[in-house]
């Protein structure tokens, strides 16, 4: 009799595992991760703020500042997209004021601007300029100021072919656990360029890989979800070198959290010169290959 309860336990545990393995619609995972990832290309890669069709990024100094399509400019636009001598941007103690050259058309909106404050930290918003298929606007990054430049017939765009991925592999959406620090507290990241500035830093992703436990200092960008830069040992010949992107849904109330590695991603600097993407934290590379999300993307 008691090698039937027994057995009888064994049968129901086996039973409660299967249906717990099989609680995943693997079919439907692995749609819902196609759509998100073109859904990604579409947005943030291919659309109109997306980071392929970036022309340029140039960094200003304090006083004057040339900019047209010329050589002789401070700063040169794209040759054929805006007249040779288009106008100046002037830096005086963090402002920016935009003036044009005489017929020169250069729009905010539908506004034709001509010597009007484009940056300044009273404003909510740099304005977004416009000529022809040009459009810029003033970037602070550290302190440091710059024009960040798009063109909407961009050939990056035209003839983008796609990114290659690992095969979306439902062993990499991982459950694990996210520990809320009690008190606010910060952690330094640096950026391609050098510059290192404190980052909100909520909490910490708990999650195991195999029998190994793993940790992954989670960021902040004021949203619900927890921002994540993070490097593997991938990223020395199949991924990006600098590491890679994720966000994470917050937890629920258990402190529960799904780390979805197939929805890892290469930072902007993967796709364009003209990005200054963060680089993850040197407790944020792990020992071990993420073969999961977006593989390396050209020679930037």
């Amino acid at each position: 009799m008691i090698i039937r309860y027994i057995l009888i336990g064994l049968l129901f545990c086996i039973a409660c595992n299967a249906k717990k393995e099989n609680t995943l619609d693997v079919a439907a995972y692995k749609g819902e991760i196609e759509k998100w990832h073109a859904e990604r290309v579409d947005n943030d890669l291919k659309g109109p703020h997306g980071w392929l069709n970036l022309a340029g990024l140039f960094w200003l100094n304090e006083g004057f500042n040339t900019f047209g399509s010329g050589d002789t400019n401070d700063i040169i636009f794209p040759k054929g997209k805006i007249d040779e001598q288009a106008g100046t941007f002037v830096v005086q103690n963090g402002e920016v004021t935009l003036q044009t050259q005489p017929g020169v058309e250069i729009k905010i909106d539908t506004t034709l601007a001509s010597n009007q404050v484009i940056y300044s930290e009273d404003l909510k918003r740099a304005p977004v300029l416009k000529h022809g298929t040009l459009e810029w606007l003033v970037i602070s990054r550290g302190g440091k100021l710059a024009v960040r430049v798009r063109d909407l017939d961009s050939d990056a765009v035209k003839n983008f072919n796609g990114v290659e991925r690992y095969p979306v592999d439902p062993a990499w959406r991982i459950e694990g656990k996210f520990q809320k620090y009690e008190e606010s507290k910060t952690i330094d990241i640096t950026n391609i360029l050098g510059q290192t500035y404190p980052q909100p830093n909520p909490g910490i992703l708990i999650f195991n890989i195999g029998d190994k436990e793993f940790r992954l200092d989670a960021l902040s960008e004021g949203g619900p979800e927890y921002f994540i830069i993070f490097g593997d040992q991938t990223n020395e010949h199949e991924t990006y070198p600098s590491g890679r992107y994720m966000y994470v849904d917050p937890e629920d109330e258990n402190g529960n959290v799904v780390i979805d590695f197939n929805k890892s991603y290469n930072p902007p600097c993967a796709f364009t010169e003209f990005a200054t993407c963060p680089l993850p934290p040197k407790q944020n590379v792990l020992d071990v290959a993420i073969t999961a999300g977006e593989k390396n993307f050209g020679d930037h």
